[in-house]
């Protein structure tokens, strides 16, 4: 009897072992099938949605009205593909809305080159691959096209020298408020040389040599950056050395030119006691009234009258998130 009862105990053992490892098993086996079901899912999103893993080079802090645009898709990831479209869509569109984007015609591979015509305008580089579907994209980009002084007939005249003097008005300081750099490093470095290029195919009697030698005397400073906010200036000297302090306005001056057009000195005097920095800051950026400056010359000194006479010596400063190609673009659109 003992023995039987032993017996008959040791089976429901045994069965209740053998039920809890089938048990598990079948655990088991589902949760793999979840998570295949999960891998292939994220598969399918991915094709669905592709990644945003294409940067795009080469676009320009801004464009001028006209500028060729050149852009190169570069892949993150590998991929095997090379079929590649290029996207636009107007401005003030919803990128999300996919009807809205139009394909750029011949434009099928990672390069792009076009022309820049509208400001806003969002342009989006994206891979196909051997089905015509999109395996990857480019965040959207959009093309700043800013042509500074206008393209209009009384924006030409003004920018030329040709004004009326009610025209002509005070500025504050913030309308050069910014971070700005000195182009006199680039001029030695020799990323200029394609502006003085054209300046010498623009003139019967200067070679490009010729300008080179009269902009290093123009452009020539120790200051290699100036930060102006709305009421003070801050010197970055080229032996380390940072000075600040403040100015106001005194007014503007016109002065009378040789061939005949005018030229406005916005003027502005020290108004602390900082030592180390000039009296005067005089400003001449093509504006006569109140505008935001692109860039600008620069007189800054203690004598009021000499530096307005000056015609020589005019440090000129653009904006310092631009490289040498930037400010060749600036320059060439003058």
């Amino acid at each position: 009897m003992k023995s039987f009862f032993t017996r008959y105990i040791g089976a429901l053992i045994a069965i209740s072992v053998l039920g809890a490892c089938q048990s598990g098993e079948i655990v088991k086996d589902t949760s793999n099938k979840v998570e295949e079901n999960q891998s292939q899912s994220s598969i399918e999103n991915d094709i669905n949605e592709p990644n945003e893993i294409v940067a795009i080079a080469g676009l320009a802090d801004h464009y001028h009205t006209g500028d060729t645009i050149e852009l190169t898709a570069e892949l993150e990831e590998d991929l095997e593909y090379d079929h590649w479209h290029w996207y636009t869509l107007a401005p003030n569109q919803d990128p999300e809305n996919d009807d809205a984007w139009e394909v750029v015609p011949n434009n099928e591979t990672k390069t792009f080159s076009g022309t820049a015509t509208e400001d806003g305008e969002q342009i989006q580089a994206r891979l196909f691959d051997n089905d015509h579907k999109i395996v990857a994209k480019s965040v959207p980009q959009i093309i700043t096209i800013d042509d500074h002084h206008g393209s209009d007939y009384v924006s030409k005249r003004i920018y030329e020298g040709f004004f009326y003097f009610d025209e002509v008005g005070e500025r504050e300081l913030s309308d050069f408020a910014g971070d700005w750099q000195s182009v006199y490093p680039y001029l030695l470095n020799g990323e200029l040389d394609e502006v003085m290029e054209v300046k010498a195919q623009n003139n019967d009697k200067k070679s490009k040599e010729d300008f080179i030698k009269q902009y290093q005397i123009a452009y020539e400073t120790d200051v290699n950056r100036v930060v102006i906010s709305d009421d003070s200036f801050t010197f970055y000297y080229d032996d380390g050395r940072e000075v600040s302090a403040k100015y106001k306005s005194e007014g503007y001056e016109i002065l009378e030119r040789d061939a005949g057009n005018r030229q406005v000195r916005h003027v502005y005097k020290k108004s602390d006691d900082t030592k180390d920095m000039p009296t005067y800051m005089i400003f001449s950026d093509h504006n006569i009234n109140t505008a935001p400056a692109h860039h600008f010359h620069l007189y800054f000194g203690e004598d009021r009258d000499a530096l307005l006479a000056e015609r020589t010596h005019f440090p000129t400063y653009y904006p310092s998130k631009l490289d040498g190609a930037g400010i060749v673009r600036d320059m060439l659109a003058h």
